[in-house]
């Protein structure tokens, strides 16, 4: 059983909830968190011990929320009020959890789905999407992450070009996989508009409807667009279904051709300052 699972964002109970109704057991199955494994929620870095000692039958990609884990440990950014990251960054345990969360892609393919934590630029194949996400966690593993921490925030460039290098290259990889929502039609990304497509704004579309996508028929999973709801298509899966703002957390079995989707409720308080 391999399991897809939407955003946690330190909803502890939640997860073990939905882990024991499928009567989830590291030995014999495997699970994908879909990025924002902390923050907004009550339990952040026991959520992350929960999933590191499940060693190699847990994957989890890099969501925006963990990346901003990251530059608040380095004192890149001030935490924001809503934060709920003390528990990581005063815990004994600190520099294990911030490097197992340092050491995520932000990308992989399982059992033959593409997942990403927020979306893909409509240029690029499911093969370019794992390499470039792949030159991304090889600069966050060297020395030169921490000189880019400071420059990895920013809305430009807001859509790709093969010719971008350097800081506006990895920053862009990193926006479209950590961030994106919406975007023109020719693929620019907008960062203001956060809601569902209930509420689309003119002139922009979802990153998956646009006509020109070239990993439409890709098999896709993705999270972070909570507004957006469960969408379970043959070829597409949205899993954030906003589990720290009340909603559900949700999950899919993927393996063996099988389609299976499973939501359990989230009893966390709602942090203000969404």
């Amino acid at each position: 059983m391999h399991l897809l699972i939407g955003d946690i964002q330190g909803c502890l109970t939640a997860l073990d909830r939905l882990l024991a109704v499928w009567d989830f057991s590291p030995s014999r199955h495997r699970l994908t968190v879909l990025g924002d494994l902390v923050n907004r929620g009550p339990q952040s870095a026991a959520t992350l011990r929960r999933l590191m000692a499940m060693g190699s039958s847990a994957q989890a990609l890099l969501g925006n929320h963990d990346l901003h884990l990251l530059a608040v440990a380095q004192g890149v950014r001030p935490a924001h009020r809503s934060d709920t990251v003390q528990d990581i960054l005063q815990a004994p345990d600190r520099t294990a959890l911030l490097q197992w969360v340092q050491q995520r892609p932000l990308a992989l393919k399982v059992e033959g789905w593409l997942c990403v934590h927020a979306g893909v630029a409509p240029n690029w194949t499911a093969e370019q999407t794992l390499a470039y996400a792949a030159e991304v966690q090889s600069l966050m593993s060297g020395p030169e992450f921490a000189a880019f921490l400071p420059r990895m925030y920013g809305n430009e460039p807001a859509r790709w070009d093969d010719g971008l290098t350097g800081d506006a290259r990895w920053r862009c990889i990193i926006n479209t996989l950590t961030r994106m929502r919406w975007c023109q039609a020719d693929g620019t990304q907008d960062f203001k508009v956060k809601e569902g497509t209930q509420d689309a704004p003119a002139g922009l579309l979802p990153w998956f409807e646009l006509p020109q996508r070239r990993t439409a028929g890709v098999p896709m999973a993705f999270g972070h667009w909570s507004t957006l709801g469960l969408i379970n298509r043959p070829d597409l899966l949205a899993l954030d279904t906003g589990c720290v703002w009340g909603g559900c957390l949700s999950a899919a079995r993927v393996d063996g051709g099988r389609r299976e989707v499973l939501q359990v409720p989230c009893e966390a308080a709602q942090v203000p300052g969404r």
